[in-house]
C-alpha cells in the first residue's frame, strides 16, 4: 500500500535533557527497531500474551498507566516525535514495565510491514491529530485504507478503541469503521475505561465534547 499523504507533521518541539538522555541510553533497551520483517512478539516480550498496539502515544503517560494496570497484556507504542518517545522511555524505566515497548516510526508503515495479520488483541487510537481545517481532512489517519488495514491486523474478536474531542472527526471515524464489513461497533463497558490524556484535558478545557468509539473485529 503506497501512501503519499501522512497523518502527522514532525514538529520541532523542545527535547528536555532527561528526554534526550532517554533517547540516547534507553532507546536501545526498550525500543523495537523498525524493520521490513514481521515482528515476533513472543521473542520481544519473552512470553505469549495478548498484544495491543497504541498509535500515537504522545508523552506516554496514558500508555504507561494502561500497561501498568494490565500486566497480563503486552503493549507496543508507536510514536514519531522524539520528546514523546523520550518521555515514555523514562516512564518504562521508572516503572519497570516489562510489557511495554516503543517503535519510533510511522504507524501505518509499522502496521503494513511489521505486524502479522490477525495477531492484535487491540488497537488504541487516542486523540489522533484532528486536522480540523476541511482542506486538511485528507491527512486524517482514519480513512478506508486504515480501516481495512486495522481489520486485517486484528485477531477475530480484537478491538479498536478510538477517542477524539472533535465531533466531525468522531463522526468520520464512526462512518469509516462502520462501513468496513469486518468491523462492528460496540458500546463501551467498564473494561474499556482509560486514563484521561493530556490532549483530552486540553480539549475539555476548550469546551470540546470527548467521544470514545469501540469497534470489534468480527469473528
Amino acid at each position: 500500500m503506497k501512501r503519499e499523504i501522512r497523518s502527522y507533521v514532525l514538529r520541532q518541539g523542545r527535547t528536555t535533557p532527561a528526554q534526550q538522555r532517554a533517547l540516547d541510553q534507553l532507546l536501545p533497551k526498550f525500543s523495537v527497531p523498525f524493520s521490513h520483517e514481521l515482528l515476533n512478539a513472543e521473542k520481544i516480550y519473552g512470553r505469549r500474551a495478548p498484544l495491543v498496539l497504541e498509535i500515537g502515544s504522545g508523552m506516554g503517560e496514558t500508555t504507561a498507566a494502561i500497561a501498568q494496570a494490565h500486566p497480563q497484556n503486552d503493549y507496543l507504542a508507536v510514536e514519531v516525535h522524539g520528546p514523546g518517545v523520550g518521555s515514555l522511555l523514562n516512564r518504562i524505566d521508572a516503572l519497570g514495565l516489562a510489557n511495554l515497548r516503543v517503535i519510533r516510526h510511522d504507524a501505518m508503515e509499522v502496521l503494513e510491514t511489521m505486524i502479522p495479520d490477525a495477531v492484535l488483541a487491540g488497537i488504541h487510537l487516542f486523540f489522533p491529530d484532528p486536522w480540523p481545517k476541511k482542506r486538511h481532512h485528507k491527512r486524517r489517519l482514519v480513512q478506508p485504507p486504515f480501516a481495512a488495514l486495522a481489520a486485517r491486523k486484528l485477531a477475530p474478536g480484537g478491538y479498536l478503541h478510538a477517542a477524539t474531542d472533535w465531533p466531525d472527526y468522531a463522526d468520520q471515524i464512526d462512518q469509516v469503521l462502520s462501513s468496513n464489513a469486518s468491523m462492528q461497533r460496540q458500546e463501551l463497558g467498564r473494561q474499556q475505561a482509560r486514563p484521561v490524556t493530556k490532549f483530552e484535558r486540553r480539549g475539555v478545557g476548550l469546551g470540546h465534547p470527548v467521544r470514545d468509539l469501540l469497534f470489534l473485529r468480527k469473528k
